[in-house]
């Protein structure tokens, strides 16, 4: 079983990227074990195709340094928090156990966010009941409930809970957003559609709310995310 310290569930390739690629840059450097698992196939999206999206992701996994990158394959746009799909994110959260997951913001521009930050947060609950069973290769999975489930900010604005500095690690940060070359702005797909993200100063927006986020700890760049419960340090000195 290969385990993960953090494993983000993010609706479509990309989003991870975007909200949270520093902080997993950041601790990959620190000899943590990150992956992402995308939920959709982002199969609705505008431009490019299921396909391509997915060999994106696995270039922008290798770019992260990614232990996991794999992909639920749950319907794009038609999901709901229901049953069926509590229990797909389920298995994937015990067979990984990762002490945190990091989702979707709890609402944003795209209705998708904020339906599978629901759908997520729910299962990181039920997956920490031992008498609901799920099963990986024929084999019944042992109960597990991440210790932190944190949502990254996305295209809305919303105070953060805590932000991390991600100065170190900005560029490549944009490394991996931009090897969504279908999605984001990319003179050889000047043929497609435009869309909101393919402008190229949608790119420069994720930098000035990297900046904006960094502001308040004197960090150059940093990423914010959001927590229902309270967050607690073993000293006061782990505080910036």
């Amino acid at each position: 079983m290969l385990k993960l310290d953090i494993l983000v569930l993010a609706v479509h390739p990309d989003d991870a990227e975007l909200g949270c690629a520093g902080t997993l840059l950041k601790h990959n450097a620190m000899g943590k074990k990150t992956g992402i698992v995308d939920l959709t196939r982002g199969e609705l999206g505008t431009r490019g195709t299921p396909e391509i999206r997915a060999q994106e992701a696995q270039k922008a996994g290798e770019i992260l340094g990614l232990a996991v990158r794999d992909n639920l394959g749950i319907p794009d746009g038609f999901f709901q928090n229901t049953p069926e799909y509590q229990m797909k994110v389920i298995e994937v959260i015990r067979r990984y156990q990762p002490e945190i997951v990091i989702t979707n913001a709890y609402y944003d521009r795209h209705p998708d966010h904020g339906r599978s930050s629901e759908l997520v947060e729910a299962s990181c609950f039920l997956a920490g009941l031992r008498k609901i069973e799920t099963f990986n290769n024929g084999k019944l999975q042992e109960a597990w409930r991440p210790k932190q489930l944190l949502h990254f900010i996305q295209d809305t604005y919303i105070k953060p809970d805590l932000v991390v500095d991600i100065t170190e690690f900005m560029d490549t940060k944009i490394e991996s957003i931009k090897a969504y070359g279908s999605q984001f702005y990319n003179p050889e797909w000047k043929d497609e559609p435009a869309t909101y993200i393919s402008n190229p100063d949608f790119i420069l927006g994720i930098e000035a709310r990297n900046r904006e986020f960094g502001k308040p700890i004197q960090a150059k760049y940093a990423e914010g995310f959001l927590s229902r419960k309270a967050l607690g340090v073993n000293s006061l000195f782990d505080l910036i």
